[in-house]
């Protein structure tokens, strides 16, 4: 069975993603508005967590209330891009473990290289929420889903705040069971790799490298 794509409709989400689409928005508002968008993904990778019942006693009586069943997500960033969204994602889950893959997209083969790894040891109890702004063709993603699930990682979740056909068609069908979580689902890839319309290269845009 193949996990769902959800794109995230959300009118705060859509209205905060059109203004990072602007060319003219400044690296302060760009990064800021990354943080926000970030936030509510995570609501929504969030949303199906398992719970449980716990007795707590409250100023005025006893009771018994929903607690997470299991330890707090763990989050993968790939590096550098996957940076811009953490900030938002632990303002909701504050206590996630954070791992790092770091990956580049060769200018020439669009394949993933890989020049940095170090995660969690706990991957396979938690939900591993791996996150990265662009899905472009879907190399950079695969190649660290791999990784991930060499050790030990079972239930995993992908977050981007952009997404192109190309990339979501690769990365269902490398990694079938990995739901894909995104704000926006764009036109195409270009012939150099980038999403269309999207809004440039998102690294470059959090970080002021151009």
């Amino acid at each position: 069975m193949q996990a769902e794509v959800t794109t995230v409709g959300h009118p705060l989400v859509q209205h905060k993603l059109t203004i990072m689409r602007d060319k003219r928005t400044a690296l302060p508002d760009f990064r800021r508005l990354l943080r926000e968008i970030s936030l509510l993904l995570a609501y929504e990778v969030t949303r199906h967590l398992e719970l449980k019942q716990v007795e707590v006693e409250t100023p005025v009586d006893t009771t018994t209330a929903p607690m997470l069943a299991r330890p707090e997500p763990c989050l993968i960033t790939i590096l550098r891009a996957g940076n811009g969204l953490l900030d938002g994602m632990l303002d909701l889950i504050p206590s996630a473990s954070v791992g790092h893959v770091g990956l580049y997209r060769d200018p020439q083969t669009l394949e993933a290289v890989e020049y940095y790894y170090k995660v969690p040891k706990d991957m396979g109890q938690r939900l591993t929420i791996v996150v990265d702004p662009m899905l472009a063709t879907g190399h950079t993603a695969v190649a660290a889903l791999d990784k991930l699930k060499q050790d030990g990682a079972r239930e995993i979740s992908f977050v981007c705040l952009v997404a192109a056909p190309e990339g979501i068609a690769e990365l269902r069908r490398a990694h079938p069971d990995v739901p894909i979580v995104t704000a926006a689902v764009d036109e195409r890839l270009n012939d150099k790799g980038y999403i269309v319309p999207g809004l440039g290269d998102a690294g470059d845009r959090i970080f002021g490298t151009k």
